[in-house]
């Protein structure tokens, strides 16, 4: 079997993974799911897996106030739960919000909710199914990862496999149960960044420098998260998931501390780009240079750090912004003072989670030079010895 089989073997065993990871594992991690043949309570809901036979109505619903939106009347062939086998009629628009781009088509394979009432059960559609494009646009990222990355690629997706396997199978089980969102949320960052580092770039000193800046960055990452999400009294309960997770984890959950978790598990990618390419770049120079003092390659290692951080900040700001779209879309809606507007939690959550990751961001960049430059000279010195 040439490399080229190999690589893609092994990037059709982590799309593999994936699959079963997303089908299989994913559902199970939510303990209170129903058995199919556990008889539900009043209030309690099913999802139930159905397809679009034909749109019996369709026309347009007035809200009020000159607003009106799209509605239909559906029949559906229910595929599987507790209605598996039934056709069923539901109207889609005459009670929740909806645009055309929802709109369903006969042959459309969606999820409907059946809520258990006092006089009869409510059933609604809940969304789309879309696992068949997630999967084929899982498989074409895999594909092309493999095919242009080749053996570092392959080890790339398995490193992401063990990061997502750390985060639903430690890190959120072990929140769910109790556990201190901020040192749940380090000490997972710590051991997904190990094992990924090392099984991307093998076990060598790089890899090495690459880990233990990446550990001290997000340990002084972590520090500033506490410091500022406490100084500007944030309490988590601007999430639009807070209210949903104190009715069913109670109110003891630490939401402040989920906040510090996420600005913590949302820095690791770009830790991981900095800190890798300023080891990288550092074990670069003293390889084409072997007379450079450490104190030199950490010089050296700055310049490249700096056009680094000047891509990388812009980047970590776009990617916040980009994930609160709405949100921020929002807030330009209303007409109030720019400073009553950003002190609002959701805002204010938003600009901390930014600043903080952009600090740890900058501190990675000497932090990492500094461990890589001394590595790098420890080595030659061994290598001189011998």
């Amino acid at each position: 079997m040439g490399r080229l089989e190999q690589y893609l073997l092994i990037g059709l065993l982590v799309m593999v993974g994936l699959a079963v990871f997303v089908i299989v594992v994913m559902p199970r991690l939510d303990s209170g799911a129903l058995a199919p043949d556990q008889p539900m309570a009043m209030g309690e809901t099913e999802t139930m897996p159905a397809r679009v036979l034909e749109v019996l109505e369709e026309g347009v619903v007035e809200l009020g106030e000159g607003i009106s939106q799209p509605y239909q009347r559906l029949l559906l062939h229910i595929e599987g739960g507790s209605l598996k086998g039934q056709e069923i009629e539901v109207e889609e628009g005459t009670i929740n919000l909806i645009t055309q781009d929802r709109l369903f088509h006969p042959g459309d394979r969606i999820y409907v909710q059946r809520a258990i009432g006092p006089n009869s059960d409510r059933v609604y559609v809940s969304d789309f199914i879309r696992t068949a494009p997630l999967i084929w646009i899982g498989g074409l990222f895999v594909m092309l990862v493999v095919l242009v990355g080749r053996g570092r690629g392959a080890r790339a997706l398995a490193g992401t496999v063990v990061s997502l396997a750390v985060v639903f199978a430690f890190i959120l089980p072990q929140i769910k149960a109790g556990g201190d969102p901020v040192w749940v949320s380090v000490v997972g960052s710590i051991g997904l960044l190990a094992v990924s580092t090392h099984l991307i770039y093998g076990w060598n000193l790089k890899a090495h420098a690459a880990v233990i800046g990446m550990m001290l960055s997000l340990s002084l990452t972590g520090a500033l998260a506490w410091l500022f999400v406490g100084w500007t009294r944030l309490t988590g309960m601007g999430m639009e998931e807070s209210a949903y997770l104190v009715m069913e984890l109670g109110a003891d959950l630490n939401f402040r501390g989920l906040v510090l978790g996420g600005i913590i598990i949302g820095s690791l990618g770009v830790l991981d780009d900095v800190c890798v390419g300023q080891a990288s770049a550092v074990f670069e120079l003293v390889n084409a240079n072997r007379d450079l003092s450490w104190r030199e390659l950490f010089r050296r290692s700055l310049n490249i750090g700096r056009d680094h951080i000047a891509a990388m900040v812009n980047t970590l700001l776009l990617a916040y912004a980009g994930a609160s779209m709405p949100l921020l879309l929002v807030f330009t809606i209303y007409q109030e003072p720019i400073w009553q507007r950003i002190n609002r939690e959701p805002i204010a959550e938003e600009i901390v989670r930014t600043l903080v990751g952009s600090v740890g961001l900058v501190l990675a960049v000497p932090i990492t030079g500094l461990v890589a430059s001394l590595l790098a000279r420890w080595a030659v010195r061994k290598d001189e010895r011998e």
